[in-house]
């Protein structure tokens, strides 16, 4: 009798501390490419939210100011940029929107 009635909240409690560390903090989005001529000059992503991304793997084919287009992204919390613009951000995912 007692093991039933300890099962069930050890199973709560591995249910929580299991989706405890589950933060989605991928970002689904359309935006701009945008060429910062500042710090050395770089490639960043404006949304279509008017929120500032500034990535740290953006493929050579989409460094074109002025591009449309949709990507998947990853904020990356732990990391500092010296450019000092934007959100630091790894693309997961991008591809160009027809215009």
């Amino acid at each position: 009798m007692y093991q039933k009635h300890i099962i069930p909240p050890i199973i709560l409690i591995v249910v929580i501390v299991g989706f405890s560390g589950c933060t989605d903090n991928n970002t689904d989005e359309t935006g701009t490419i945008q060429y910062n001529d500042f710090e050395g000059g770089f490639y960043g992503i404006v949304g279509d939210d008017g929120e500032a991304y500034d990535p740290i793997n953006i493929p050579t084919e989409f460094e074109e100011d002025g591009l449309r287009v949709k990507y998947t992204i990853k904020i990356l919390e732990d990391q500092v940029g010296f450019h000092m613009w934007g959100t630091i951000v790894e693309i997961i995912e991008i591809e160009k929107l027809i215009q």
